[in-house]
């Protein structure tokens, strides 16, 4: 599948800078044509570590901030008087709204490009997070996450798009540096907030993430390339013809079917890990809420060397062993007690973290090209919707006493989606 391999148009420019050394300048000396076809090369590899780090940056912030929320959960609950069930409908209702974007962003992608997308969800985020401070009752709460999720379900199929078009030569690699530094967001600022709202409050700690937002959305306005396919006159009809008829495709129905599978674990266990340590296990709410920032260090670290051993073994293969390893433990989390124990049971359970990067990969790799945006973003609502429900049927079970029941479930579904893993072809 071809694509372009580097961003804004930098392999035009290469090739105009390669011809006018050789055609301008004939008798220039060996060396200094040399010379100057290492400063282009040089040029475009900084020119895409910039565009990789920002986007990375970016995600840090996305991702980061959406778990900030289920790790001041208990906090939440007690200023509301919620139950555990209502909690989960609320985190439920942020996935939603995230979800509810990837289709319509999908769309836009393909016609307005992915700059104006990735800056319009800074700006949204950091709107939904400003809001929560004007949220005295949960009603409030929860539009002010619907503002919040809404912004962030810009960024996820942008992302995607924007790192497959420009880094099809390291597309592994690429994809996993990005979500590693999503992992890295969401391991640092959860613990961040804990920390901070017992001096500063959590409508605070929160809100003053925004001003971030606001200048990663500048950076993003800068480096991030136009899209060459974009077309504000395309008819959304034929698009969504085309996306259905490519879903019909082996391939892309076993990795959906996988990857939500994993997503509607994920939902649960991080929705409600730092409540059940909490409850269930005796840990204070900090204690807690820093052994899930350490499921999310687990995740990063995973998705640093995952990526290049899809890029080596198969992307197949690599998923699969993802997904059994992730059931260990949930399974053994039940079971143990004691902050250290549940704190390497923690990290372990972020090693599911790095099948997303595998799966987005492959996924966006087998669409058409010329509906990429859309047909991305019509699966990413569909998977993120279903794994939306993970965390308010985790909640549901806890109101119900069958906490550890939870995860033992969540445990099978996950070695389901190592079944799958099992017999989806390579790319």
């Amino acid at each position: 599948m071809a694509r372009d391999s580097h961003a804004g148009g930098l392999t035009v420019r290469v090739w105009i800078d390669v011809v006018t050394v050789f055609s301008i300048r004939p008798i220039a000396p060996s060396m200094a044509v040399a010379t100057r076809i290492r400063e282009v090369l040089v040029a475009v590899n900084q020119s895409r570590s910039r565009l990789l780090g920002t986007v990375a940056a970016g995600w840090f912030l996305v991702l980061g901030m959406r778990f900030v929320i289920p790790a001041i959960l208990p906090t939440i609950r007690t200023e509301y008087a919620i139950s555990n069930a209502t909690a989960g409908v609320a985190v439920t209702i942020l996935w939603l709204a995230y979800a509810g974007m990837q289709f319509p962003t999908g769309v836009f992608i393909d016609r307005v490009g992915e700059r104006v997308l990735l800056v319009g969800s800074m700006l949204l985020s950091a709107l939904g997070l400003l809001a929560y401070s004007f949220a005295p009752v949960f009603s409030l709460f929860l539009v002010a996450t619907v503002v919040f999720g809404l912004g962030t379900g810009l960024y996820g199929p942008t992302r995607g798009t924007v790192l497959s078009r420009c880094f099809a030569d390291r597309e592994g690699v690429a994809f996993g540096t990005v979500l590693a530094a999503g992992s890295a967001g969401a391991a640092l600022l959860p613990f961040l907030a804990a920390l901070a709202i017992g001096s500063v409050g959590w409508r605070i700690a929160l809100a003053g993430a925004a001003p971030i937002f606001l200048v990663v959305a500048i950076g993003l306005w800068w480096i991030v390339p136009a899209r060459p396919t974009a077309r504000t006159d395309r008819s959304l009809l034929p698009d969504l013809r085309a996306s259905v008829a490519g879903f019909r495709d082996r391939r892309l129905l076993l990795a959906v079917a996988g990857a939500t599978l994993m997503l509607f674990g994920f939902q649960g266990v991080t929705a409600f890990l730092t409540t059940y340590l909490f409850e269930q296990k005796g840990l204070s709410q900090g204690l807690a809420g820093g052994l899930l920032s350490l499921l999310f260090v687990g995740g990063a670290l995973a998705q640093t060397t995952t990526g290049a051993l899809a890029d080596r073994y198969g992307t197949p293969r690599v998923l699969a062993g993802v997904a059994f390893v992730s059931v260990v433990p949930l399974v053994a989390l039940p079971l143990l007690s004691g902050p250290v124990a549940l704190g390497v049971a923690s990290f372990v359970i972020g090693f599911r973290m790095s099948s997303g990067p595998l799966s987005n990969a492959y996924i966006v790799d087998v669409l058409p090209d010329d509906v990429e945006g859309t047909a991305w973003g019509l699966l990413r609502t569909s998977f993120f919707v279903v794994g939306s429900f993970g965390s308010v049927l985790v909640g549901l079970m806890a109101d119900w006493n069958v906490f550890d029941g939870a995860f033992y479930l969540l445990a099978g579904l996950t070695a389901l989606a190592g079944l799958i893993y099992l017999v989806l072809p390579e790319r």
